[in-house]
């Protein structure tokens, strides 16, 4: 009798631990289906903007071509929106890699981190219209606002990132347990190091806009390097 009563008793400590882990299983396949959801949505607005860049290389008109040379010649002068669209599809692609980044670090997600996203999305968006602008304006003598625009667009991405992080890490820490501390200290102080520097670039193209947009391209060195240590660090 008594070893069929601690049977009974092992067999439903057993249940309760399966039914336990059965339920942790469920919340996390749950928490990682809302990440993968939110991060196609994610992926789809990155995909949008960085197409709608080339749109605003415009082919030249064929009433304004009436030989070979002519053809070439107007080619050449479309060299701003070639230079713009470069430009901005490097920053896309970079702030891509780095977004993707995030979303590996994190294993659920919360309201405010959606809303945090949004925003981070919303900054993206705008970067078709600050690049023809950009390439409208570079060459004339109105480019100031142009490039103060463009700088504060990158401004305006970099606090998005920062308020990204900041949400993943209160009130409900939303980062993989398994994470090491000094990998998220450390994409914290490229993220700030980053907000200040285009914000400086972006105060000093009121003064000197090509050197503000050369200052601004020498960061993509530290986005790429630091995107690859992330790749790398992970595997």
């Amino acid at each position: 009798m008594n070893i069929l009563l601690q049977q009974i008793v092992n067999s439903s400590i057993a249940l309760k631990k399966l039914l336990s882990i059965t339920k942790t299983s469920i919340i996390l396949m749950q928490d990682k289906k809302e990440t993968a959801r939110l991060e196609a949505f994610s992926d789809g607005v990155f995909a949008i903007a960085i197409t709608l860049l080339v749109l605003e290389i415009k082919v030249p008109e064929l009433s304004s071509v009436h030989s070979v040379n002519d053809l070439w010649r107007e080619l050449f002068h479309l060299w701003p929106s070639y230079f713009a669209f470069v430009y901005s599809f490097g920053t896309i692609l970079i702030m891509w890699l780095n977004h993707h980044h995030m979303f590996n670090m994190i294993t659920k997600t919360t309201a405010r981190f959606m809303y945090a996203n949004g925003f981070l999305l919303l900054t993206i968006t705008l970067i078709p219209f600050l690049t023809a602008l950009l390439a409208q304006y570079i060459t004339t003598d109105y480019n100031k606002p142009a490039v103060v625009f463009f700088c504060f667009g990158n401004v305006l991405n970099s606090v998005a990132f920062l308020i990204c992080n900041y949400t993943f890490l209160k009130p409900i820490r939303l980062l993989d347990k398994a994470l090491d501390p000094k990998k998220i200290a450390s994409s914290l102080r490229a993220t700030w190091m980053g907000t200040f520097i285009y914000a400086g670039t972006t105060l000093l193209a009121f003064w000197l806009p090509v050197t503000a947009l050369i200052i601004n391209s020498s960061l993509w060195v530290l986005w790429i390097t630091l995107s690859l240590r992330n790749y790398y660090g992970d595997k």
